[in-house]
């Protein structure tokens, strides 16, 4: 078997826990502490396709879109995105943890075909609910790839 290497670690500010890079041969994989499995790994990621696909449907037929993903993980939501979309058009991607965004600069984005040098990409680092909260919104789509769900995994905020 070939073993996991640890490529980067990032510190979860609102809980306390950790998210923690690694690779073991063409795969890769972001695990958070304190939860069994993996948060997500480079070979699955059919949901967040089918999520950026159903979401963005109806912009094939305009050349000028603003899309919004929450959360950027392994970039496969935005990659999709990005392929759904004009050449006008420009996808936002809202991530939490600076170090994801920097795993995807480097290696990690290759899995995705690196939508972050994509000139139609535009990160905003911070909480995707600071740009839903603007007085006026201007998406055309809102793709949200979060760790929502009974319980907070990564935000203590998103219980």
């Amino acid at each position: 078997m070939i073993p996991w290497i640890q490529l980067g670690k990032a510190q979860i500010s609102n809980n306390g826990g950790e998210l923690t890079f690694s690779q073991r041969d063409k795969e890769f994989s972001i695990r958070l502490s304190g939860i069994r499995g993996e948060l997500m790994n480079s070979r699955v990621y059919n949901s967040e396709k089918e999520l950026s696909q159903m979401g963005c449907a109806y912009l094939k037929s305009t050349d000028v879109g603003h899309v919004l993903v929450g959360g950027l993980g392994i970039g496969f939501t935005l990659s999709e995105a990005l392929r759904m979309v004009g050449n006008k058009s420009q996808v936002t991607v809202a991530e939490l943890i600076p170090e994801v965004v920097e795993w995807n600069r480097g290696s990690l984005g290759n899995c995705a075909n690196n939508p972050l040098h994509d000139l139609r990409t535009k990160i905003h680092m911070g909480d995707v609910r600071d740009l839903l909260t603007t007085p006026q919104p201007t998406f055309d789509a809102i793709l949200l790839d979060v760790d929502n769900g009974p319980e907070r995994l990564t935000h203590s905020d998103n219980n």
